[in-house]
């Protein structure tokens, strides 16, 4: 069987077991979840749809937050950890979009990627789910698990992207990766993973899983 081959089996039983993908951060439009993406840098997505609503009731528009301190955000996101860093980055590119965009998220992953805290993977949550546009985040889940199912070699998320985008149709982006999440939560954890008796690496899981 080819590794295409078993990427399209994998996509079935995905869309077997997840055949509704909705949004795990709780959002009303593309600025809440981009600041909520950046929240989850290190977080769950249950912490952080916890500690959005004390935020967003706040603030949830780019106006809003620019009139908070930088220590007024701090001390509501503190639960997501790492809340130094992230409050200066969520007061920060709400500034920029005001100043540059019109208190609007731009399209573009260049532009996305160049707002503080940022990076490759929030922009591609954001155009993905907040755009449509297809993309493929690549989180710790869909890294372990594209290794445990020989669909990349697991060199870095990098290289994982890459080889997922050539082997899944660019349409069906968007959903495989909520759904690949969806699995690794589920089924397929880091750790006490039993491979027996993983509906997807029982059947094409790397023979290392297998070995006492």
């Amino acid at each position: 069987m080819t590794r295409k081959e078993k990427a399209a089996r994998i996509a079935e039983k995905l869309e077997e077991l997840y055949p509704e993908t909705p949004i795990p951060l709780d959002h009303q439009d593309p600025y809440t979840l981009l600041v909520a993406v950046l929240l989850s840098a290190q977080c769950t997505d249950v912490r952080v749809n916890k500690v959005t609503p004390h935020l967003f009731a706040k603030a949830d528009n780019p106006s809003a937050m620019v009139q908070l301190d930088v220590e007024d955000i701090q001390s509501i996101i503190r639960p997501c950890g790492l809340s130094p860093r992230k409050s200066k980055a969520i007061y920060n590119l709400s500034q920029i979009l005001l100043d540059e965009y019109q208190g609007e998220v731009p399209v573009s992953f260049e532009a996305l990627e160049a707002l503080p805290g940022v990076g490759h993977k929030t922009a591609s949550v954001v155009m993905s789910q907040a755009f449509g546009i297809p993309a493929f985040p690549v989180d710790t889940h869909i890294h372990r698990l594209a290794y445990r199912w020989t669909l990349s070699n697991g060199k870095s998320v990098e290289k994982t992207e890459a080889d997922l985008k050539k082997l899944f149709p660019r349409e069906n982006w968007n959903k495989l990766h909520l759904q690949i999440i969806f699995f690794g939560r589920e089924y397929c954890p880091a750790r006490g993973h039993d491979p027996q008796k993983c509906p997807i690496c029982k059947d094409y899981g790397r023979k290392s899983l297998f070995k006492k």
